[in-house]
């Protein structure tokens, strides 16, 4: 557990340059491994290869020529003292080998021999087969040896009989070889594995430097608050996917504080008129108090009457600027439900004909079912009906249609100049021409949000007859049945 708490206190740099400095040690590690042991394996199958090469039968089967007796020891000695008055050799001659002949009760040498080759048990049991096989042995003073082992028939001092015979090449050399390679391999290794701590840190550094340019901005834009700063791009890696999500997310940030300031200074211009004209009017009420000259009840009358409908103002403003504070937040699963679109149709027209008295209302409305949010969809109506009788001249038609999910509402007033269209559904734009009118400029955002959140389109332009006016068309999906 200390361990791993002190693994992850350390910097991604660190931990990956220990990670690669590990899996190269460990790569290094296994080689050396591999490569000793086939170095070890190809030596050994050499002395082998030595003993197989041999004759079956290195010992000439003449008696003078072999010493025995039933201790290793003393057939040796036997063998070595009459190597010193008879000088003669095997044909072919074996000196690079050690033989010698063995029973269960007995041991023989030829005259050449100048060692033991330590006999087991399993020896013996070699008797009577085929062949030869091979095993780990070592003379009688400790010295490492191959041993070949096969079963021979021989006549020995006037008795023929079989024998086992052992056949013996050193593997000192062998062995010391194994182990000056294997402190080469560990030297190699240990300078492998501070060579691999130098690499991972230098493809640590390499690795990460996009991600420190990263940083570097992140911290930047938390120390200075200042959105928008973004990163170069090179390649399509894990790295460059980042950054071109961080460039999209700086960025999206940047329009987020933008439309933000922009939505607070427009709200504050919007608020500034009403709240000036209260102030006005109160100091005004004050001022006719304090100097004990009241206004006549004409004026009082008007005054309070302003000030109820400047307040009725500032309620919608703040009303609308709640409904557009949360743009982007998905609505609760439980606001939503199916909706009949031609009742809300049908309330919002009462509303509008209490509101433009002396319009004409042509309707056409068509059952139609939706799935939203019921308040925001009359809410969305009612701005576009109120929208139509603001601009409508008095005595004129407001033609409001609703058929296959497209509700049309036209007035027939002075229209919308075809350069302004672009800025209708924006927060707080008002034409030049209209700016004298009652409003916010916040109705026609709130409609185009709502049938946004309701997967519908909204536009607005001319009238579709070439006529005065202008046409809004809101298109919802649903159906025309009522569910079941």
């Amino acid at each position: 557990m200390k361990l791993t708490g002190w693994y992850r206190s350390r910097s991604l740099r660190s931990r990956m340059a220990m990670l690669t400095a590990a899996a190269m040690a460990v790569a290094i590690a296994l080689a050396a491994f591999a490569c000793w042991f086939v170095v070890r394996d190809r030596l050994y199958d050499q002395v082998r290869d030595s003993l197989g090469g041999g004759p079956p039968n290195v010992v000439n089967p003449q008696q003078r020529y072999v010493s025995c007796d039933p201790t290793a020891q003393a057939a040796l000695d036997r063998a070595v003292a009459a190597n010193a008055v008879d000088d003669r050799r095997f044909p072919g001659g074996f000196d690079k080998w050690d033989v010698q002949l063995i029973t269960a009760d007995t041991v023989c040498f030829p005259l050449s021999s100048t060692r033991i080759i330590k006999t087991t048990a399993a020896d013996l049991a070699v008797l009577g087969t085929h062949g030869y096989s091979y095993r780990d042995g070592e003379y009688a003073n400790g010295e490492p040896a191959m041993v070949r082992r096969s079963a021979v028939t021989m006549n020995v001092d006037g008795v023929t009989g079989q024998y086992v015979q052992l056949v013996a090449a050193s593997t000192e050399s062998v062995q010391t070889s194994l182990r000056e390679l294997a402190f080469v391999l560990m030297g190699v290794a240990a300078l492998g594995v501070v060579g691999a701590g130098f690499t991972g840190r230098l493809v640590a550094r390499s690795a990460l430097k996009p991600v420190d340019r990263l940083t570097d901005v992140v911290e930047h834009i938390a120390r200075t608050e200042e959105v928008g700063a973004t990163i170069p791009v090179h390649g399509s890696d894990e790295i460059a996917r980042l950054s071109t999500s961080f460039n999209s997310m700086s960025t999206a940030l940047l329009n987020s504080r933008e439309r933000q300031t922009r939505l607070i200074a427009d709200a504050g211009h919007e608020l500034r008129t009403p709240l000036t004209s209260l102030r006005t009017n109160v100091d005004l009420l004050i001022r006719s108090d304090d100097t004990g000259r009241p206004l006549p009840a004409a004026t009082r009358a008007k005054l309070l009457g302003n000030m109820k409908a400047q307040m009725q103002e500032l309620t919608l403003l703040i009303g609308d600027l709640l409904q557009l504070s949360r743009p982007d937040s998905a609505r609760p699963p439980q606001a939503l439900a199916v909706v009949a679109l031609h009742e809300i149709a049908d309330r919002a027209l009462e509303r509008a004909r209490l509101r433009g008295p002396g319009l004409v209302f042509n309707v056409a409305v068509h059952p139609w079912y939706v799935h939203g949010d019921a308040a925001a969809l009359e809410r969305a109506v009612i701005n576009l009906l109120d929208n139509a009788v603001k601009y409508s001249p008095p005595g004129g038609a407001v033609d409001v249609s609703l058929l296959d999910g497209r509700l049309s509402v036209r007035d027939h007033g002075p229209g919308i100049p075809s350069d302004e269209l672009q800025y209708v559904f924006d927060r707080f734009w008002r034409s030049p021409s209209s700016r004298q009118l009652p409003g916010s400029g916040l109705g026609l955002s709130i409609v185009a949000q709502t049938v946004r959140d309701t997967g519908g389109e909204v536009s607005l332009g001319p009238a579709a007859d070439g006529g005065p006016g202008a046409l809004a068309t809101v298109r919802l999906p649903g159906q025309a049945d009522p569910p079941h």
